[in-house]
């Protein structure tokens, strides 16, 4: 077997894992859930190894990223490893996955990460506290609700006309060409006595995608490029897509969600194995 680079991304709760062979072939990443990171860490690595049948001869070079990549020091069983700064890998997975020479690439997790990607050349740009994490903690104070999948589920079931403010609500003209009359004014600024559940977990989501899609659309008119490639564990809410397809549309700018998306940042680590 190619020797191959492993990548890792320790996160706020969970871990993935990925690899490339040494012809830069990509072997199917996977992720795993552990509060510990430690812990989580070499569950990944043990996992991953046993199911892609990799022994430790057959590895070159571990690069990890992510905030947990702190707990993890010195190389492990002997291999080679190597730390990646976080942006970097957002940047390198993104243009990898969207197969761009250019973009901003926005990395969903428990928050936001926003970067400017070009060729070899990654740029933090910023990002906002707003996230899965903010999803998860206001679900739980607002419907007793923290599986990330029911909540995105009872979400696919409400209605927001009963929480949000939208510009139709205020006015039947077009004040700008391009602005919709479905365009949130104010989220949760129309909440009504009748909103159920699914409403608020409606509410919610939108609350989230806008505000991320927002800061990426920003980001975008500063640099004149109109690519936005997503990434994280956010994309794979289903109601991802036609989000970002609405606010692309409303904004004139293109959001991409790549296959392995949910992988990008880990990827990129790993990619990063080949240049070093």
């Amino acid at each position: 077997m190619n020797k191959t680079i492993i990548g890792i991304d320790i996160g706020g709760s969970t871990t993935k894992i990925c690899g490339f062979t040494a012809d830069k072939k990509l072997i199917a990443p996977l992720f795993v859930k552990a509060n510990d990171p430690t812990a989580s860490f070499f569950g990944a690595f043990g996992k991953f190894t046993k199911e892609n049948s990799i022994s430790l001869s057959d590895i070159e070079k571990i690069m990890i990223t992510g905030v947990g990549s702190s707990f993890v020091d010195g190389d492990v069983y002997g291999i080679p490893t190597e730390h990646v700064a976080e942006f970097s890998s957002i940047g390198r997975g993104g243009l990898y996955l969207s197969g761009l020479d250019e973009a901003i690439i926005v990395s969903m997790g428990t928050g936001t990460a926003t970067v400017r990607a070009s060729g070899e050349n990654v740029e933090y740009l910023g990002g906002t506290g707003v996230g899965g994490g903010t999803l998860v903690g206001l679900s739980k104070l607002l419907l007793n609700m923290q599986e990330i999948e029911h909540i995105w589920t009872l979400a696919s079931e409400g209605d927001l006309s009963n929480i949000d403010l939208r510009v139709g609500d205020m006015t039947k003209k077009n004040i700008i060409s391009s602005m919709s009359q479905e365009m949130t004014a104010a989220n949760f600024g129309r909440v009504s006595d009748m909103a159920v559940n699914a409403d608020i977990a409606a509410g919610v989501v939108n609350m989230v995608f806008e505000t991320i899609g927002m800061i990426a659309v920003f980001a975008s008119r500063n640099f004149n490029i109109d690519k936005i490639v997503l990434t994280g564990n956010l994309t794979l809410a289903p109601q991802c897509a036609s989000k970002f397809d609405s606010l692309g549309q409303m904004f004139g700018k293109q959001f991409i969600i790549p296959k392995n998306a949910r992988f990008g940042t880990v990827i990129g680590a790993a990619l990063n194995g080949f240049s070093r």
